[in-house]
């Protein structure tokens, strides 16, 4: 254990750049019913926007199917980052340490994203009805397959389970928290014949929104009846992820909170984030400060490339206030002199046209690869430039 916990630490700091110094990392004793053995707390953490996390890294056991459940790898991410956003409301980052989850595994994340079944669909799959557990809605089966699956979609795509752990007495660290996101469909796909054409149904936010808020009070009942979690506070966030085709990610809607052995959820609390694509008539409509400033930014880009035009932006609101903006510009060079200087005037023109309080970053690519990554942090005075070899 303690070889394979050193190896950990040393890979670590081998990434990280930092030259190996055991005396700043802290040992606590982990402190549950399944372990009682020596783990690490890292010394250093990115910023007060990240969690601290345990060594040695424990995968949950229900790993890899996010991948599988979610749309788009723009969901991916954001669902697990965002996730950690909403878990800050109840946990802060200074005192608990962040651990993927333990409880659900891969089984029973898989049963509880099935459909209910009905007594002749039960016996039809040989299953009891200690197994009829799943969270989305019966198929009745009435009616053509358009009518059913209008009727009733798949609501709930990916149940994803974060830990929160927290220093106790005696250099000991406990569970202190379980935050659930529950990532539910806006779009319903479904299939009439095996291996046919795919077809969609669209989901209203209200009914979405409702859909989770019953399935989240099922999933803490759930929680509660296991014996780790009988009296640990829980968080219960809805995910509406976007829809197969689209470039930016879907976002957190809403969550709820039950403290230390409450079997019920407190009330429910917007979560008011999004993301915009620039270019769009929603940055159009919504947005349109912001969006004149994208688009003298992307003229100019195109004034230095005449007939360029392959400038995207990815924009993250809280509330009304853009926080980040993400740009993309894939553009072929034809030498290196070429590409530093290209990167040397887009770090210029962030400077000009973007406010100082949001966060720029943009990723300049070509047919070889990425060619230079240009990053302004809030309130610098100068962005950071880095060329690819």
């Amino acid at each position: 254990m303690k070889k394979t916990l050193m190896m950990a630490v040393s890979l670590l700091l081998v990434l990280t750049g930092c030259a190996p110094n055991f005396s700043k990392q802290e040992e606590v004793i982990q402190d549950d019913e399944n372990s009682n053995e020596t783990a690490i707390i890292p010394n250093y953490k990115i910023s007060d926007d990240y969690y601290k996390t345990l060594l040695p890294f424990e995968p949950s056991e229900a790993r890899g199917l996010v991948v599988n459940n979610i749309n788009t790898k723009y969901d991916l991410t954001e669902f697990e980052t965002g996730l950690m956003r909403v878990a800050q409301n109840s946990f802060d980052t200074d005192s608990y340490f962040f651990q993927e989850g333990q409880f659900l595994d891969s089984a029973t994340v898989r049963s509880w994203l099935n459909r209910k079944f009905t007594p002749a669909q039960l016996a039809e799959r040989n299953l009891e009805e200690a197994d009829n557990v799943g969270l989305n809605p019966l198929d009745d089966e009435k009616g053509d397959i358009d009518e059913r699956n209008t009727k009733s979609p798949i609501y709930l795509a990916h149940i994803l389970e974060h830990n929160y752990r927290i220093k106790g007495e005696g250099d000991t660290v406990t569970l202190g928290g379980v935050v659930i996101g529950l990532a539910l469909n806006s779009v319903h796909y479904y299939q009439k014949e095996q291996y046919g054409a795919t077809y969609e149904t669209d989901i209203k936010r209200s009914v979405l929104e409702a859909e989770g808020k019953k399935m989240a009070a099922e999933v803490l009942t759930r929680l509660r009846g296991m014996d780790e979690l009988k009296d640990v506070p829980i968080t219960i966030a809805l995910f509406e992820q976007a829809s197969r085709t689209s470039v930016v990610p879907g976002n957190f809607i809403a969550y709820a909170e039950a403290g230390k052995g409450s079997g019920k959820l407190s009330e429910w609390k917007n979560v008011a984030e999004k993301y915009v694509l620039f270019p769009s008539s929603d940055a159009e409509t919504n947005h349109r400060d912001d969006n004149t400033a994208f688009k003298n930014f992307k003229q100019d880009i195109e004034a230095y490339f005449p007939n360029f035009n392959g400038v995207i932006g990815k924009a993250f609101y809280a509330g009304d206030q853009l926080q980040d903006l993400n740009i993309d510009i894939p553009i072929q060079f034809y030498g290196k002199a070429e590409s530093i200087g290209f990167a040397q005037y887009t770090a210029s023109l962030i400077m000009k046209h973007f406010p100082e309080y949001i966060s720029v970053q943009v990723n300049i690519t070509s047919v070889n690869g990425p060619e230079a990554l240009i990053v302004r942090k809030p309130d610098d005075t100068e962005p950071f430039v880095h060329i690819y070899d």
